[in-house]
């Protein structure tokens, strides 16, 4: 059976914690600790700003985010340096497995989306820097429907916007957060667990399959 896949971005597809060999110029030893920081507060931010029904472009969750960090680890970077990280954010690495999985994918016959919190401009620019463009039918951005995951109407969305219904969706993410959203409204997900000591959350839900990077997630789907 073919399936549309609808891969997040953020963490998934491509590398957050890119932006570590360019904080390390500006906060040294702390570069990890603030590239994890300034990673949850993002996701923080727009859970928030998602359940108040205050939606903002997630470019501005990030650079609040950033602007947190800085406070919060007291590393008062000037403006023209948070600046330049903001850039970086733009062209973050994918992770080196990536392309090899959506190859895979695509030559079995499923259909491959981009699924972001980010914009549509912010995603594709992201997967041309990559190199990946060419290797997904599309981006879906949650600014249509001005909120974020795990909202149900940005999966609902999705299904829309792909002409897809819920029994041939599969969302393959990185965040414990999204595969729990995705299933909640009745799709088959794959939890990408790049780091063996990543906890999937204890809520009884158990994802369709587990797989340690992209390139594993051909077989996967054959097997479920």
């Amino acid at each position: 059976m073919t399936y549309t896949l609808a891969f997040d971005v953020y963490g998934t597809l491509i590398d957050t914690h890119g932006v570590v060999e360019a904080l390390q110029a500006h906060v040294g030893p702390d570069a990890v600790r603030f590239s994890q920081c300034w990673r949850d507060k993002q996701l923080e931010y727009s859970f928030r700003r998602g359940l108040m029904g205050c939606y903002a472009d997630f470019s501005i969750c990030t650079r609040q985010a950033l602007d947190y960090t800085c406070d919060a680890l007291d590393k008062p970077l000037p403006e023209p340096v948070r600046e330049s990280l903001m850039a970086v954010y733009r062209v973050l690495p994918a992770f080196d497995d990536v392309a090899a999985g959506l190859q895979q994918v695509r030559a079995a016959g499923h259909r491959v989306y981009a699924f972001s919190n980010g914009s549509a401009a912010a995603v594709n620019g992201l997967l041309r820097h990559a190199g990946l463009d060419d290797l997904v039918d599309g981006a879906v951005s949650v600014e249509a429907v001005a909120s974020f995951k795990p909202d149900p109407a940005v999966y609902a969305h999705f299904l829309a916007a792909t002409g897809s219904d819920a029994d041939s969706v599969w969302l393959i993410s990185s965040n414990p957060f999204d595969v729990l959203g995705a299933q909640a409204v009745g799709w088959k997900t794959a939890w990408v667990q790049r780091n063996p000591a990543t906890v999937f959350d204890p809520w009884g839900v158990t994802p369709s399959c587990t797989v340690t990077g992209l390139d594993k997630l051909a077989s996967c789907l054959e097997q479920v």
